[in-house]
């Protein structure tokens, strides 16, 4: 039988000045928990285009500028869950931010980025505690 393999998530780090959007999880892994917009990388989607939907998806807000973060690996031994999660960076462009997935979220809101709510979903809690996987420049040579 073959073992399972992670899952490919997509969070994004959406900044509107010096705060950050975030949204409390129910009705799925890590509930109660805090997460940045997010979810699952589709067939064909670029990380670009899957920010842009997933932010849109969620929250009602578009994002523009987006670029690269950092990844995490995630693994959720209660919950039996094993994530790989991109982290990506997104400039807020307009929309008001609303919950848009009522059976998925029950709060969304603005917070600085050094002043965070608690408990964290764990993707962003790694991210947050420094246990990712940063961007090292090329460089022409391995």
């Amino acid at each position: 039988m073959d073992k399972p393999l992670p899952k490919i998530g997509v969070g994004i780090i959406v900044r509107n000045g010096d705060k950050i959007l975030l949204q409390k999880r129910i009705g799925s892994h890590g509930e109660n928990t805090w997460s940045l917009p997010g979810g699952h990388l589709e067939w064909n989607e670029t990380l670009e285009d899957c920010a842009c939907r997933e932010v849109r998806e969620e929250t009602g807000v578009e994002v523009g500028e987006i670029e690269f973060y950092a990844i995490t690996n995630d693994i959720m031994k209660e919950e039996n869950r094993h994530y790989i999660t991109i982290f990506l960076e997104a400039k807020y462009l307009k929309g008001e931010p609303q919950i848009m997935e009522n059976h998925r979220m029950k709060e969304i809101g603005w917070f600085k980025a050094n002043d965070l709510p608690n408990p964290l979903f764990l993707p962003l809690k790694n991210l947050v505690e420094g246990k990712s996987y940063p961007v090292k420049q090329w460089g022409g040579k391995i």
